[in-house]
């Protein structure tokens, strides 16, 4: 994966490449970013730039008159130069004997070892597939089931013996670690080989979040925030890589929230005509009665919960519209038929009220994502979309 493939970030990825060719490579670097946004693509993509480059550390004429090798400045190669490499092909396919990888495993049966290397075609094969996937996606990848995934004793030794070799055709080995918090009280085995690495000897480690990593591995590593993905990045994301219409996909970029998993688990049910659907249930709600309610809850119990959450989520982005819209006026640019929409409901609900259904709404994908009863959750919400809107009390938004 070239750094140019990764989504977005584009001011990281220069300051990435100006680390290396201003030799300000630190031995430890944390990416830490949200859901969605790339941290992993990014740190591997990087790393198989690192290991890409060949070692040109020792002098090509053998060394000086005494057979003692000359160190020498690696060149350093822009990553399209990368590209051509044979060095790169073998990286591209996460092969490459000096790029190495720790992540949450699991032990496969009873007295063998918990070790990243017992999945490594698993591994190969996620990364190649899903790489914006999170741990929950690669646990149930290689069936953990109801195991808990984590980074082991034995994982931090394997670690220690890895990096304890010369790299083999590099200038650099790199250990790229994903989820650091998944290390126990184990982790602190690997102090000693973070601050005080061997030569040439790079640690990548991506995180969700920095406050459940050691505090003792966190102040080793240099820093790096990756922020969420703007709209637009998703948005061209998802045509391009996913050949989508651009109607379409911007449509999925607006209410992924910068996370492109969920743009791509959106992308799942974007044939599903939501609008339509919300414009039923409204006026069931608010014309139809106590028995168009019950029919819209008995057809949309049967969705599924995935889609369920997923309509859900689209509502709210069509409320937080038409919140925009009643502040902002006709200056903000939205699709036709959602500004139909947007233009309708501000008709019969104020900000307020538009609100305190936003919160409703963000509940109940809460309430869904933990297995709640899809009929008795859908007229719940019927009957408190009814009070806020008809009677204009906002008194059962926090019940």
């Amino acid at each position: 994966m070239l750094l140019s493939e990764v989504i977005g970030q584009e001011k990281l990825k220069q300051q990435l490449v100006d680390m290396v060719q201003h030799q300000r490579l630190s031995h430890a670097i944390l990416f830490v970013g949200p859901e969605g946004a790339g941290a992993l693509p990014l740190a591997i993509a990087f790393a198989q730039y690192i290991v890409s480059m060949p070692n040109s550390n020792v002098d090509a004429a053998g060394g000086d008159m005494f057979g003692v090798a000359e160190p020498t400045i690696p060149k350093v190669y822009s990553p399209d130069e990368i590209a051509a490499l044979p060095a790169y092909h073998r990286a591209s396919q996460l092969m490459h004997p000096d790029l190495h990888f720790s992540f949450p495993s699991i032990t496969e049966k009873p007295g063998s070892k918990n070790i990243s290397a017992n999945f490594i075609e698993e591994w190969r094969e996620f990364i190649n597939g899903y790489p914006y996937g999170n741990v929950f996606d690669w646990l149930q990848s290689i069936k953990a089931e109801n195991k808990q995934g984590n980074i082991s004793a034995d994982e931090c030794a394997e670690i220690i013996k890895k990096l304890s070799f010369k790299s083999f055709e590099s200038a650099y080995k790199v250990l790229v670690m994903w989820m650091p918090e998944y290390l126990g009280k184990e982790g602190n085995k690997l102090l000693k080989l973070i601050e005080e690495p061997p030569d040439n000897t790079i640690f990548l480690l991506v995180a969700g979040s920095e406050e459940q990593i050691l505090p003792t591995i966190l102040s080793r590593c240099q820093f790096i925030k990756v922020p969420r993905l703007t709209t637009k990045e998703i948005e061209t994301a998802l045509v391009q890589k996913g050949h989508i219409d651009p109607e379409k996909a911007a449509q999925i970029a607006a209410i992924s929230d910068g996370n492109y998993r969920e743009a791509l688990h959106l992308l799942q049910h974007s044939d599903a005509d939501f609008l339509t659907q919300i414009r039923e249930w409204l006026n069931a709600i608010l014309k139809g009665g106590p028995l168009a309610q019950m029919k819209w809850v008995e057809e949309t119990s049967k969705m599924g919960r995935e889609p369920q959450k997923q309509f859900l989520k689209y509502f709210n982005h069509l409320l937080e519209q038409s919140i925009r819209l009643k502040v902002l006026g006709s200056e903000l640019p939205l699709d036709p038929a959602l500004k139909d929409f947007a233009l309708r409901i501000n008709k019969i609900a104020g900000v307020g009220q538009l609100e305190a259904i936003v919160q409703e709404l963000d509940k109940a994908v809460y309430h869904i994502e933990r297995n709640a009863n899809p009929k008795m959750l859908f007229m719940a919400l019927g009957i408190k979309f009814y009070h806020i809107i008809q009677n204009k009390t906002l008194i059962l938004a926090e019940a």
